[in-house]
């Protein structure tokens, strides 16, 4: 069974750093496309970053790029976002997903199967 949990959110003020982890079963980071979402109150889900791991390419929302960066460690089949520079528009409850055998990716939701639970990041100013 696969399984993602997210790690490593919190509470930071404005400016400050988090680094998001995912935690995946049942799988390796081969062909897959891994990414990063994230959902706000009265908001839908956002993507934020993926990383189609077959190719070892990565690419960002408008509103993270600069700031935010993906990346894995396939020995921890763990998956990391790490946010630099956090804006009180970035709080969210922020998910990782995963759409295997794929090689080209985007951030549609709807090719995704497999979801973490959620971890909630909340940015004060």
């Amino acid at each position: 069974e696969v399984q993602l949990a997210e790690s490593g959110g919190g509470s930071v003020q404005a400016g400050g750093s988090l680094r998001l982890s995912c935690v995946g079963s049942g799988f390796t980071y081969e062909r897959e496309c891994m990414a990063w979402f994230r959902q706000s109150p009265g908001k839908g889900r956002e993507g934020v970053a993926y990383m189609a791991t077959s190719l070892d390419d990565s690419s960002y929302a408008h509103s993270v790029k600069g700031r935010f960066t993906i990346s894995r460690d396939n020995a921890k089949n763990t998956l990391y976002l790490q946010m630099n520079n956090l804006k009180p528009e970035d709080s969210a409850i922020y998910y990782c997903a995963r759409e295997p055998g794929s090689a080209m990716c985007t951030l549609a939701e709807r090719w995704y199967e497999n979801w973490g639970p959620g971890i909630q990041v909340t940015v004060s100013p």
